[in-house]
């Protein structure tokens, strides 16, 4: 679905909002800080801004927080609670927020103090991959080119992407059709078409690729136990190229 001028602006102003989350989440999370925390902390932000959580009560069982908190072989849709970050661990933080109906949604990645170079590269590659998805998001390409940069980037650094969850569109929901694959899933997809908004959101392992869910329906994790990192924005293709909404 196109979106039309009013809506990408209250999209934009829900981005805004989201990046305020991220910014506190990164103020907060230190080691010896509880991931529900950090959890209250964006609770403030949604608060004071005026805004909805996208996240929290959504789906089955409902999800009990604002803020998605995954550490270390945790993937994504952590929940946050009395779990207590350590020097040496890598948080993955997703989070999102509905302004006038219209939602953002985004995440990112952060050492815990000082981590392993190798934990340090898997955070950087995955942002780099992101980043590189964004690129693609121009009118005229395909959808599915953004997995497959996200992929070459990922893979060309050795580790893995997670192919169960993938990025979506996004507007009056929080998951719309298309879905994003994170990888090339050997079909091009449908042509970018400007006011289209999708968040895209690489989910790299540092060893194989499978998943598994924890017992609390929600939790997913690397099925080897090795270390995942997610980096996600909202973003809007725009005859002007891609317009990042979750920035500062």
């Amino acid at each position: 679905m196109r979106r039309n001028a009013e809506e990408l602006a209250k999209m934009r102003r829900a981005g805004k909002v989201v990046a305020e989350m991220h910014a506190v989440a990164r103020e907060v999370a230190k080691p010896g800080v509880t991931t529900a925390e950090i959890d209250a902390a964006a609770r403030r932000v949604l608060e004071r801004r005026g805004a909805a959580s996208n996240f929290l009560h959504y789906g089955h069982p409902p999800f009990p927080a604002v803020i998605c908190t995954s550490r270390n072989a945790k993937i994504v849709h952590g929940i946050p609670g009395p779990e207590v970050l350590e020097e040496g661990d890598i948080l993955s933080i997703d989070c999102g927020a509905i302004v006038e109906g219209y939602h953002g949604d985004a995440a990112f990645t952060m050492p815990i103090g000082r981590v392993s170079a190798e934990a340090m590269r898997l955070i950087e590659v995955t942002e780099a991959s992101l980043m590189a998805g964004i690129k693609q998001m121009t009118v005229g390409n395909r959808l599915h080119e953004i997995g497959r940069a996200v992929q070459r980037v990922a893979e060309g650094a050795g580790f893995s992407v997670v192919r169960e969850y993938v990025g979506h569109a996004i507007g009056t929901a929080m998951h719309e059709q298309p879905q994003v694959p994170n990888y090339w899933p050997g079909t091009p997809g449908p042509t970018l078409k400007s006011g289209m908004v999708f968040a895209v959101e690489p989910m790299v392992n540092a060893g194989r690729p499978e998943t598994k869910v924890l017992d609390d329906q929600w939790t997913v994790v690397t099925a080897d136990g090795s270390l995942s990192a997610h980096f996600e924005h909202t973003i809007a293709v725009t005859a002007d190229g891609p317009e990042v909404f979750t920035v500062p």
